[in-house]
């Protein structure tokens, strides 16, 4: 996939695609034939400072640690971005997340991996 600028972190995504971080401040999302499919700041009107870690959960949604703003967003299929993780981070550098709805998040800032719980599934 050519043209990114400064590409830093890379997630799959469920429908095969995947999502690219880049330093430049953007987030862009691939088809499974690397086709761009958009950029989250274009397509939400969200600025990023400096966008890290990204991953998809199981709904579909693209999780986004910003490094330099210290939060994590969630950005929905359909919907506005929704902030999770807006204190408490120092360097969130990566995410993960567990189909239980729990948010991993690597803060570099405080040598630690802090977990977050985003979603409750019914029972």
């Amino acid at each position: 996939v050519p043209n990114l600028q400064g590409p830093r972190y890379i997630s799959p995504a469920p429908n095969g695609g995947f999502v690219v971080s880049e330093e430049c401040g953007d987030v862009k999302v691939f088809t499974s034939s690397r086709k761009l499919l958009c950029s989250l700041s274009s397509k939400y009107g969200h600025w990023f400072g400096n966008p890290a870690g990204v991953c998809v959960d199981v709904e579909g949604s693209i999780l986004v640690a910003d490094e330099q703003r210290r939060t994590v967003h969630l950005f929905p299929e359909h919907g506005p971005p929704i902030c999770l993780v807006s204190t408490g981070l120092r360097k969130p550098i990566g995410v993960a997340c567990s189909s239980f709805g729990h948010l991993f998040v690597a803060d570099a800032g405080e040598n630690c991996v802090k977990v977050f719980k985003y979603r409750v599934r019914p029972p």
